[in-house]
């Protein structure tokens, strides 16, 4: 997907729009617990290899434990 390709003067033109517009001004954020706790997340990239290893190694000795109970 190809962008738009601005002229100088469109992205001044653009710019000027945008301040005076000022949406950051009214921005307040999450504001009920269930928004706050959604939005902590923005930033988590995955992770969820090392848990995985951790479930594999408890898997594992579960595993091991109920061979040496059925033997």
């Amino acid at each position: 997907m190809a962008g738009r390709n601005w002229t100088p003067e469109q992205r001044r033109q653009q710019a000027e729009k945008i301040r005076a517009w000022s949406p950051w001004a009214r921005s307040t954020g999450p504001r009920s617990a269930e928004g706050k706790a959604k939005a902590s997340c923005n930033a988590w990239k995955g992770g969820s290899r090392p848990m995985l290893r951790d479930l594999a190694r408890a898997l594992r000795a579960q595993l091991e434990t109920l061979e040496r109970v059925t033997d």
